[in-house]
């Protein structure tokens, strides 16, 4: 957990289609629960789905 925030799957932010495997890996969380969203790490220039605070413990329980 960094900054309260649970990374779930990181994807380069060079690939050919930007940031649309993030969105449609995020959005799947979502259909399963989860608050998913996608941020951009610059320092590693990947795209990170992240799950703030409890989310993540609540979901899994």
């Amino acid at each position: 957990m960094v900054n309260g925030r649970t990374v779930l799957e990181r994807f380069p932010a060079g690939g050919p289609r930007g940031s649309w495997p993030a969105e449609e890996f995020a959005h799947a969380r979502r259909l399963e629960g989860l608050a998913a969203e996608v941020v951009m790490d610059l320092a590693t220039d990947m795209f990170l789905v992240v799950v703030r605070g409890e989310a993540t413990v609540d979901a899994v329980a």
